[in-house]
C-alpha cells in the first residue's frame, strides 16, 4: 500500500506490474488530489487518506489494470447511501470522471 501524491514515472510505473500482477486497487481522495494504491481493502487506503486529513465524502474506491489501461470505478467502500451512492459503481457521473482523471493523471494515461 502506498500513498501517492503526484504522476509516478515510466519506471515507477513498471515495477507496480510487476509488483501488482496487472490489476491494482486504487482509493483516492478527489479533493486533495490523494491516491493509495494497492491496499488490501480500499478501506485500508480510507484509513489512510482520512489519516492524511480527507473527508469520507470524498473519497472512493476503483482499480486499474495496468497491462490494458481499463479503469474501473467499483469498490464496497463506494456503497454510500448517505451521498445518494447505493452501489459499487460510482454512481456520479462528476465523482466517476473525477475518479478516472485523476488515475489517468497518476498513471499518465
Amino acid at each position: 500500500m502506498r500513498l501517492i501524491k503526484e504522476s509516478l514515472s515510466k519506471k515507477e510505473i513498471s515495477q507496480i506490474k510487476k509488483e501488482s500482477r496487472g490489476y491494482l486497487k486504487i482509493t483516492a481522495d478527489l479533493k486533495n488530489n490523494l491516491m493509495v494504491i494497492g491496499p488490501e481493502l480500499h478501506a485500508d487506503g480510507e484509513k489512510l487518506l482520512l489519516a492524511k486529513g480527507g473527508k469520507s465524502e470524498n473519497i472512493w474506491g476503483g482499480g486499474i489494470n495496468l497491462l490494458t489501461g481499463a479503469i474501473d470505478t467499483i469498490a464496497v467502500l463506494n456503497l454510500r447511501p448517505n451521498l445518494e451512492n447505493e452501489s459499487m459503481e460510482i454512481l456520479n457521473s462528476k465523482t466517476r470522471e473525477d475518479f478516472i482523471n485523476l488515475v489517468k493523471r497518476v498513471f499518465n494515461l
